[in-house]
């Protein structure tokens, strides 16, 4: 496993112009491309949907897209990502009735199956799922928005994320989303992070490269 991941969301990045924002900023040095899912219920905003994973892909993005599905139902909506071209499929715990079967789901494919949690959620329905999570996702911000401030509270969550991890045995990243810059980074990574969500952070700066290398040299 890699020791770190930058995942650049595209809810930053310039949506006329957005499969070339993702291979520009996959040039400048990010892994992966972050694809923030939010239906105007389950988080107060909407985005967009497995288009975009589709549209991504046609355009020729082959690297990993890791989609966080902020949605309510989410079961029928899986399927769609899947048919998109989807990586990583990240789901709440609480917008499924029966979230065991909705992991299942994404394992049966070739996806891999994420596990995301707000702010304020406890992190108790990892406990019983986690042999089929292949990554957990916490949110440093309340959904719903680009450029929100991190919030401190969350590193003891990733703490005890990162002991659950430990725990069981298995090979989980643990990706944090919301107001990492690269004045937070490194705390977050500190904290037991391996995985890193940035939008306007990256987006909104004038370089890519050089705001995506200011970020590795604080994991350094």
């Amino acid at each position: 496993m890699n020791n770190y991941l930058i995942s650049p969301s595209i809810l930053g990045a310039d949506f006329a112009r957005l499969g070339q924002e993702a291979q520009d900023v996959l040039e400048a040095g990010a892994d992966m491309i972050h694809i923030d899912v939010m239906d105007n219920h389950y988080v107060p905003n909407l985005t967009m949907g497995a288009m975009a994973c589709s549209s991504l892909r046609r355009f020729g993005i082959n690297a990993p897209l890791d989609v966080h599905l902020m949605v309510k139902p989410v079961d029928r909506i899986v399927g769609d990502f899947i048919d998109a071209g989807a990586s990583i499929i990240n789901v709440h715990p609480d917008a499924t009735t029966h979230l065991d079967r909705t992991l299942q789901r994404i394992k049966e494919s070739d996806c891999k199956a994420g596990l995301a949690f707000n702010p304020a959620s406890s992190l108790d329905a990892l406990k019983y799922v986690i042999d089929k999570v292949d990554n957990i996702l916490l949110m440093s911000v309340n959904p719903g928005f680009c450029g929100q401030t991190f919030i401190p509270n969350v590193l003891h969550k990733l703490r005890e994320a990162k002991e659950l991890i430990k725990q069981s045995g298995r090979n989980i990243r643990l990706e944090v989303d919301g107001g990492i810059t690269i004045d937070t980074i490194k705390s977050v990574a500190d904290a037991g992070a391996d995985t890193f969500v940035a939008g306007n952070a990256i987006f909104k700066s004038a370089d890519y490269r050089e705001t995506i290398n200011k970020m590795r040299e604080q994991l350094k």
